[in-house]
């Protein structure tokens, strides 16, 4: 009898995550407009502004993925939503580009921690044998957000003002903090002993999950490209004249990921890791390859959509490949391992990929990621792919 996944708790994280990650993706699509506008910033400082949030929680996942278990999930869950919402609501005193970058840091740094202790709860509680499809499921809050955030950032700034914005970001922030103090959090099987004995150090395995590394420095490439999309494709469709279509263009992603990534994370339990893996990575590279060459609102919208069947069903099938090749009393460390990966990519993309459009175009950068996503299948292959065969047709075989 399959156990259940929809448990209270379950609903309640999913809920949080869902809040934490629109305030997330809806001040990320905007805030390097924000600062270009607000304090004239060039490209590349404002997407560093843009990424200094991701780069802040780079660093508290190199902290929270080995100390987790021995500070304890519910402790380092509830000060990094306090502090989170503190954060989101100190953006109302910001008056210069200095204090921005840093209150985007501070942010940044609390998502990390809490975003890694809930992550870190959610995936110990799924079954095994329901790991793929637990965590396609999981995974459909930051998808709602991702359509959400994006299309409410650019409709409220438009419309109305940036401090419209913080008034609804606060609000969610808000949310995010409160509903995880209506459920038990469980902590991890450990006895006093086991958790006395876990060392905080700066050895490389303190800070990363030796299984689930390989698919995290896969992860770090992929989202480097996924930044393009998300910090700048609002300026690249001002330069071809599709605003209008591209205020639709996260909607459209979601709507179709919101289908998909329940049926990848099943395909992932039943036809092993490649089945999902390879045909996404490389839909993701031909997404950005026809992003390059847009001219239409369909076109732009139907790159929305293969988006979605690539990168989208990578990421919560690369999240549940972390978790599935590493030890239970190591979940924690290895999703801070694969969110290390992507906060990395994700972190540093707006701020190099600045330099890039700045000395080329945006049509060039976007052709480029298109290319290096599309060797990342043979990265992938030897990284992970051929293992996971082998792996897929020995449990098959027996």
């Amino acid at each position: 009898m399959e156990q259940k996944l929809w448990t209270k708790a379950f609903i309640v994280y999913f809920l949080s995550t869902l809040f934490m990650t629109l305030t997330f993706y809806t001040l990320m699509t905007t805030m390097a407009m924000y600062a270009m506008e607000q304090f004239a910033a060039n490209e590349s400082s404002g997407g560093l502004a843009a990424s200094l949030f991701v780069v802040g929680a780079l660093l508290a996942r190199l902290i929270a993925g080995q100390s987790v278990e021995k500070i304890g999930r519910k402790k380092m869950m509830y000060s990094g939503l306090i502090v989170f919402f503190l954060a989101t609501i100190a953006y109302f005193i910001v008056e210069s580009l200095i204090v921005l970058f840093i209150v985007r840091l501070i942010q940044g740094v609390a998502f990390g921690f809490a975003n890694t202790a809930m992550t870190t709860t959610v995936m110990a509680a799924i079954p095994q044998d329901r790991r793929g499809e637990g965590t396609g499921y999981y995974s459909l809050a930051p998808t709602i957000a991702t359509a959400i955030g994006p299309f409410l950032g650019i409709f409220l700034i438009v419309n109305y003002s940036f401090d419209a914005i913080l008034i609804t970001t606060s609000i969610c922030a808000f949310l995010s903090m409160i509903l995880v103090f209506f459920i038990q959090i469980e902590e991890a099987p450990l006895t006093a002993e086991e958790r006395k004995n876990i060392h905080i150090g700066i050895k490389p395995s303190n800070f990363f999950q030796k299984e689930a590394l390989p698919i995290a420095l896969i992860t770090l490439f992929i989202g480097v490209s996924y930044s393009s999309v998300m910090s700048f494709i609002n300026l690249y469709a001002i330069e071809i004249d599709l605003v209008d279509a591209a205020s639709y263009f996260f909607l459209v992603y979601a709507i179709v990921l919101f289908i998909a990534r329940p049926v990848a994370g099943r395909l992932l339990d039943k036809k092993g890791d490649n089945f999902i893996m390879y045909p996404s990575i490389v839909l993701f590279g031909i997404f950005l390859l026809i992003l390059s060459q847009t001219t239409t609102s369909v076109m732009l919208l139907a790159s929305a959509v293969i988006l979605a069947l690539g990168y989208g069903t990578y990421m919560s099938s690369a999240q549940a490949i972390a978790a599935k090749v590493s030890p239970p009393k190591k979940i924690g460390l290895a999703m801070s391992t694969y969110f290390i990966g992507l906060d990395f990519g994700i972190g540093i993309g707006p701020f190099v990929l600045g330099f890039v459009i700045q000395a080329t175009s945006y049509k060039t950068m976007y052709v480029a990621l298109g290319i290096m996503t599309l060797l990342l299948v043979f990265v992938y292959y030897i990284v992970h792919g051929r293992q996971a065969r082998a792996a897929f047709h020995n449990a098959h075989s027996s």
